[in-house]
């Protein structure tokens, strides 16, 4: 059984960089064909994916956070991580990190979610 667990700050201050880890257990974040991603859901509103990582470490951004977002892995540690800089409130959101395979349409793990903040 697959498990994927986001940490990080609940509270970051507008400007400031938001990084939150996703650790992963049950499965390896190398094994071919996966994707590991992050997504999020602002508060009224829909899921909104920001990016992902592959299995081979290539890395995949949304067009419109392209330019604030960074997204790197920690083999050794099973672990993949979301930077995202220069926050407004507007990147205060439920955030969560999720897995999917490359032949099969869809998120088949998910992390509970971790509430981030942005505010001063």
């Amino acid at each position: 059984q697959v498990q994927l667990q986001e940490s990080g700050p609940g509270l970051v201050k507008p400007s400031q960089m938001l990084s939150l880890t996703c650790t992963v257990s049950g499965g390896s974040i190398t094994t071919s064909y996966y994707a590991w991603n992050w997504i999020r859901q602002p508060p009224g509103k829909g899921l909104e994916w920001m990016g992902a990582i592959a299995y081979d470490g290539s890395t995949y951004y949304s067009p419109s956070l392209k330019s604030r977002t960074s997204i790197s892995r920690d083999t050794s540690k099973n672990q993949f991580s979301l930077q995202l800089s220069s926050v407004t409130p507007e990147d205060t959101a439920l955030y969560y990190c999720a897995r999917e395979k490359a032949t099969t349409p869809g998120y088949d793990y998910w992390g509970q979610g971790t509430q981030v903040t942005v505010s001063s």
